[in-house]
C-alpha cells in the first residue's frame, strides 16, 4: 500500500501538496496528515501545460508528497461548470505522471476568502496576487484536513471508565 492511503480504520500519513488550479496560476500547499496543518508553498505562473508540469516534478521531487489534493469548484449550488472539468481533467494528469493518489477537495470561495485574509493582514493589493493563489491551496488543503479531522472525532468513541477514575466516596 502506498504512504498516505488509508487502511480500514487507519489514519493517513506523510506530506500533502495542495493545488488551487488555474488557466493563468496554480497555487501550491504542503501540509503533514500529523499534524493536519497546510502552509501556502507557491504560485506556479504560465500557460503551457509543459512549463508547469516541469514546475510540478521539481516539487514532488522536493517535497516527496505522499498523496496530492486538488480544489475542485462547483456554482454555490454545488454544480458542475466548465472550470470543473478543467480541474478533473488536471487532477488525472497529475495521477497518470506521477503515480500519487489525488484527491479532490471543495474548495467554493477560497480565493474570496484568500484575498479577504490578505487585506485584513494588509498586504498592499500589488504583493497581493502574488500570494493569493498559494493562499487559496492552503485554505483548500486546510478545508480537506479538518473534515478528515472531523470524520475522525466524530467516529472515536469514548474511552473505557477505569475503575480508579471513579471516585470513591468512601476515601473522603
Amino acid at each position: 500500500m502506498k504512504p498516505g492511503m488509508l487502511e480500514s480504520g487507519s489514519k493517513p500519513s506523510g506530506t500533502v501538496l495542495a493545488f488551487d488550479f488555474g488557466e493563468k496560476r496554480i497555487g501550491v500547499a504542503v501540509g503533514e496528515w500529523q499534524l493536519l496543518q497546510a502552509h501556502p508553498l507557491t504560485t506556479l505562473h504560465g500557460e503551457a501545460n509543459a512549463e508547469r508540469f516541469t514546475a510540478i516534478a521539481a516539487l514532488i521531487e522536493e517535497w516527496q508528497p505522499a498523496s496530492l489534493v486538488v480544489g475542485r469548484p462547483l456554482s454555490l449550488d454545488g454544480t458542475a461548470h466548465a472550470m470543473t472539468a478543467r480541474c478533473t481533467r488536471f487532477a488525472n494528469q497529475l495521477r497518470g505522471r506521477f503515480g500519487l493518489d489525488v484527491e479532490y477537495a471543495e474548495e467554493r470561495l477560497s480565493s474570496v476568502e484568500a484575498a479577504e485574509r490578505l487585506r485584513a493582514a494588509g498586504t498592499a493589493r500589488h504583493n497581493a496576487r502574488q500570494h493569493l493563489d498559494a493562499i487559496a491551496a492552503q485554505l483548500i488543503l486546510q478545508g480537506h484536513f479538518d473534515g478528515f479531522a472531523e470524520q475522525g472525532i466524530d467516529h472515536l468513541s469514548p474511552p473505557p471508565e477505569h475503575p480508579d477514575d471513579r471516585e470513591d466516596d468512601t476515601r473522603h
